[in-house]
């Protein structure tokens, strides 16, 4: 028997002889056992239903039954085992809302674990469940969505579900729930709108959620909702199944189901597309999650000396590059656009996964709905993985449409996120100037000097701020000592305003459109509601900022100038201007990407004083954005005061 003790656990892979001597760490175990069937999981009618689990390991198999959710005893049905290593068990008549857990023998050893591919779970995510999906659809259900030409006509607002509707003044009444977003008509202090109508009033296209599938029960207990508890979700648990602690009932499997479905339909209703934060590269707890009791070994990355590979940060990694994780990863999320509607998703630490897994999934989605957005964060991580398989930045040129988080660019916005006192670009700091011009320019090999890592525009997400480290606010404040809170909103309006005239796609944090704070908490993923929940508050008093914001995203909207869809046209239209430092300048020329001005000078001022500074002889210049800061302008040249962006246009 292969019995291995990591970490004070002690694990069994099995015994040899039921794979034919081949053990689960060898590259011949694939070619052998994995199985390329859609039928994993649970398939339900009224009149029967199947069960198949890949478990080549197991000597034995058995479904669990619980007809009361409750109950600790259950009938064990024995299961039947095919060459492959995949267990099938079929059961005639109607087991609607039975609960079930499989349970498999490894080596000496009997594990019992949820059903990876469950669709449907009950209380905290501890048995799967027997569901009718099809019922499980809101009244109002269709795959009628807002309509998209290109992923940079994208304007994403990164929102946690509870976040949204729990601070007192949301005037929301279902707080922290999947149906706190799909209210409307919601006011908040000083009769401010609330909830999805302030979403609505900004002008985003895409709302995206930290993760809502069902995660850890260590970080949020769904019996005990009447206690302080908070997470982003990041320790999945059920990958293919809704988070209860947002849903009305978590005990009832479906009312989870519809009411995310409803929250999906409202959006879409509402002209907004939905984006979900998706974590296939780590599991929770890797001794304890499914694929572990199943198939030991098998699922998760190991050095050389059997322990295991850690560049997550998060105690292991998901083995996206084997045959059967892969295949999990994809099932996973094609589950996720049919059954839910499902517009896009985000990668967590996207540079885990390997570049087949990645292409493989957007092959897959456009073969559903090329207009499905996929953006992760491709950042170069300590993994055995090689590095030329590795899903990110460096590899982008084997990476097509798919977009990379610009870590280069909001660096030199606001300074570097890990050393807290550093300057950027908007707040003072010299020498930024060429990496905000990478930026602009979408990331791509702009000429010689000024490129980054994307091959395409649509590689690039342009962003200041996320859930992640300080708010832009808060890191203003610990890098402008002495500097009064009224030139600090000037900076953080100049540095949302890079991220929405820049080439690429423009990513907003959901309040970073009036100056959000965390009292300096930089990482606040189990902090209290107080530090996390957007403050209603906050909104009423900065009503200029939320129009800044408000305006900027029009303003990228009118002009598709700021939407160019290829590298090719961005090379061939922007041209960057002379400016002193402190300053950036470019021209977008001749009508670029079918604008209906035929120029545009676009001025990134980040001095306190006045600059006057030259344009170019491209006709009679008027103003577009940013007049408040114009002193003097005329053909050739144009005097701005204070912090911000100006932009003029020859129509």
């Amino acid at each position: 028997m292969a019995v291995q003790k990591e970490h004070d656990v002690v694990v069994d892979y099995g015994d040899p002889a039921v794979t034919g001597g081949v053990s689960v760490f060898d590259a011949r175990f694939d070619e052998l056992f994995a199985y390329d069937g859609d039928d994993l999981g649970v398939r339900y009618t009224p009149e029967e239903t199947k069960f198949r689990l890949w478990a080549p390991t197991a000597s034995e198999a058995k479904v669990l039954l619980y007809p009361v959710w409750a109950c600790t005893f259950a009938e064990e049905m024995e299961m039947h085992r095919d060459e492959q290593g995949t267990w099938t068990l079929w059961l005639e008549g109607d087991y609607k809302g039975i609960g079930y857990k499989f349970k498999v023998k490894i080596g000496e050893q009997w594990n019992e674990a949820v059903d990876p591919y469950a669709a449907a779970v009950g209380i905290n995510g501890d048995r799967g469940a027997i569901i009718d999906l099809q019922a499980a659809n809101p009244g109002h259900w269709t795959e009628d969505k807002p309509p998209l030409a290109s992923p940079v006509d994208a304007i994403i607002y990164e929102l946690h579900l509870r976040d949204l509707s729990i601070h007192p003044g949301s005037g929301i009444t279902h707080p922290g729930k999947y149906l706190g977003l799909a209210e409307e008509g919601t006011k908040g202090p000083k009769n401010i709108p609330t909830g999805l109508d302030h979403i609505r009033s900004l002008g985003v296209t895409h709302v995206q959620l930290l993760p809502v599938y069902d995660y850890s029960t260590e970080s949020v207990d769904e019996s005990r909702l009447d206690m302080p508890q908070y997470n982003w979700g990041y320790d999945p648990k059920n990958y293919n199944v809704p988070e209860g602690s947002y849903a009305t009932d978590p005990y009832d499997p479906a009312v989870r189901i519809t009411e995310m479905k409803q929250m999906i339909q409202t959006l879409h209703d509402k002209g907004l597309r939905v984006i979900m934060d998706v974590v296939y590269n780590h599991v929770y707890d890797w001794y304890l999650i499914n694929f572990t009791k199943l198939v030991p070994g098998y699922y998760l990355r190991y050095k050389d000396d059997g322990t295991l590979s850690d560049g997550s940060f998060c105690g292991n990694e998901f083995a996206s590059e084997r045959t059967m994780a892969r295949k999990f990863i994809v099932d996973s999320v094609v589950h996720w656009v049919k059954e839910y509607h499902i517009d896009g998703f985000r990668f967590d630490l996207m540079g885990l996964m390997d570049i087949d897994t990645m292409r493989e999934i957007r092959r897959r989605l456009d073969e559903l709905d090329p207009s499905i957005i996929t953006i992760g964060e491709g950042w170069n991580m300590s993994t055995i993985l090689p590095p030329e398989k590795r899903a990110n930045q460096g590899n982008a040129s084997s990476l097509p449409n798919i977009g990379q988080f610009n870590d280069g660019f909001r660096d030199a916005i606001k300074g570097s996120i890990f050393i807290h006192e550093n300057k950027g670009f908007i707040s003072g700091a010299s020498g930024f100037e060429n990496d905000v011009r990478k930026g602009v320019a979408g990331g791509i090999a702009y000429n010689g000097k000024l490129k980054a890592y994307a091959e395409e525009p649509v590689q690039s997400v342009n962003y200041v701020e996320c859930h992640d480290n300080h708010t832009m606010w808060d890191k203003l404040v610990l890098s402008t000592d002495g500097v009064s809170d009224a030139e600090r909103v000037n900076m953080h309006r100049l540095g949302s305003a890079l991220v929405l005239t820049s080439q690429g796609i423009p990513f907003i944090h959901a309040g970073q459109e009036f100056m959000r704070t965390k009292q300096g908490v930089e990482n606040s993923y189990k902090s209290p509601d107080e530090i996390n929940w957007l403050d209603w508050e906050r909104c009423a008093a900065h009503p200029g900022d939320v129009r800044y914001m408000q305006q900027l995203i029009r303003l990228r909207k009118e002009h598709p100038a700021f939407r160019l869809r290829t590298a090719a046209q961005i090379r061939e239209h922007l041209v960057f201007e002379e400016a002193p430092d402190g300053c950036v300048a470019y021209t977008l020329r001749e009508h670029a990407g079918g604008d209906p001005a035929k120029h545009l000078y676009v001025l990134y001022h980040a001095r306190t004083g006045e600059t006057e500074v030259q344009l170019p002889a491209l006709g009679a210049w008027k103003i577009g954005f940013g007049v408040e800061q114009v002193k003097d302008w005329n053909t050739s040249r144009i005097t701005v005061s204070g912090i911000g962006m100006v932009v003029l246009q020859v129509e």
